[in-house]
Parts: structure tokens; sequence; C-alpha cells
């Protein structure tokens, strides 16, 4: 009897360590590493990425860009900024989130014509995802 109250009283004390130490781990707030890929040529017989918008709307008080992330979530990586009236290629839709297709330079990004499928953009250009609130219809 004694070994086994002995032996639920140190059950009890390693839980309260082992809850003790959690708490103590850093929070879920790391973005992830893991990129989503923008998928292009989704409606067949169309251009790859039919529709060109503009960002518009970025708070004049706040940072001035509008984040480029590894995915559709605010808990991807950044990895890039683009700036007021940049145009981007909407490829993908994901509720919020918009797959797009951008240069930082005036170069052909190979969306513009139909595809044979449905494929992860691999082209020349760069391609994430953009809060949809700040893209506005530019064009297509």
């Amino acid at each position: 009897m004694f070994e086994t109250l002995f032996e639920a009283s140190l059950k009890r004390r390693l839980g309260l360590i082992a809850a003790l130490a959690l708490a103590c781990l850093p929070g879920t707030t790391v973005a992830q590493d893991v990129s989503v890929p923008v998928i292009a040529g989704q409606i067949h017989g169309y251009d790859a990425c039919g529709l060109v918008g503009v960002v518009r709307g970025l708070d004049p008080r706040g940072d001035g860009f509008l984040a480029v992330r590894a995915g559709p979530g605010s808990n991807y990586a950044m990895l890039d900024k683009v700036y007021s009236d940049q145009l981007l290629t909407v490829c993908d839709d994901h509720g919020k989130w918009l797959g797009v297709v951008y240069s930082h330079e005036t170069e052909d990004c190979g969306v513009s014509t139909p595809w044979p499928g449905p494929a992860a953009y691999t082209g020349p250009c760069r391609s994430s995802w953009v809060y949809r609130t700040y893209v506005k219809d530019f064009a297509g």
C-alpha cells in the first residue's frame, strides 16, 4: 500500500513538472516554414491566370506595403513586400488570400495564355500569397 501511495504522489509531481515545462516552451506563433504553391491553369481553355489586380487601399499610416507570404495565411513566413499600384496576376484563390504571380521588373511571367492543365507556377516571376482586401480588379 505504501508503494502505491508513493508512486501516485510521484506521478502527480512528475505530471506537474511536465505541465510547467510545457507552459515555458515558446508559443506556436512562429511562421510556418512550408510554402504552398500557387496553382495556375485551373480553368481549361482560359489564360493560366486570367485576372490582373492592383495593390490599393493600404493604410497610409501603416507599414506602407502588402506582405507577400509563403501560404494563404498570416501564420506563413513573409517572403516579400509589394507596394501601392503594383500589378499582380491572380492565379489562385483560398478564401481571404490570393495566389499571385508578379515581377518587380517588367517581364512576361508566362501566364497570359492557356495551359494544358492546373500546375504549380514555376516560371521566371515570383509567386506567393497576399491578403485579398488590398488587391483590386485592374483587368481581366
